[in-house]
């Protein structure tokens, strides 16, 4: 696979997204969690979301159970949560493995592209990679990392 247009995945409704539908957009893929202490981030990816929409963003959460039972609800729970509790309106796919055997091919190719510190694996929830215009990772931000921090980054790529 040689870019994020190779890849698709289902949605939180269960329809097949081809990522290929979003060729020539900026995009913020989020492995995501609605019982985590950053879960408060949905707000600061919304923020982005409804700031840079218009020029192209697209922010994408996936979210994960992977990390100390975060997200243990279904699919509809967990989509009425980020929009009730968050007004998320950015696409939400399924639940999904973001490490091991059983990871998602989206999350093994942008851990081969973009590397954590220590070890590539993802190390918590809320991890993001900025995708560019061609398809190509431009950052990996740690869970910690606040959304708002990565505004400049983000106009840089939009700006491309």
């Amino acid at each position: 696979m040689s870019s994020i247009y190779d890849f698709n995945a289902k949605d939180i409704t269960g329809q097949t997204v081809n990522f290929a539908d979003y060729q020539g957009k900026v995009l913020l893929i989020v492995n995501t969690a609605s019982k985590c202490g950053l879960t408060p981030q949905f707000e600061g990816l919304e923020a982005l979301y409804q700031q840079y929409k218009d020029e192209g963003l697209v922010v994408i959460g996936f979210p994960c159970n992977q990390f100390a039972n975060q997200d243990p609800e279904d699919a509809q729970a967990i989509g009425a949560f980020c929009q009730k509790n968050y007004g998320v309106s950015f696409p939400m796919m399924d639940k999904i493995e973001v490490n091991g055997d059983e990871a998602h091919p989206i999350f093994v190719w942008l851990k081969q592209q973009k590397g954590g510190v220590l070890l590539d694996a993802i190390k918590w929830n809320f991890t993001k990679f900025l995708i560019g215009r061609d398809g190509q990772v431009i950052a990996r931000y740690a869970p910690t990392t606040k959304p708002e921090t990565i505004a400049e980054d983000i106009k840089k790529a939009l700006a491309k």
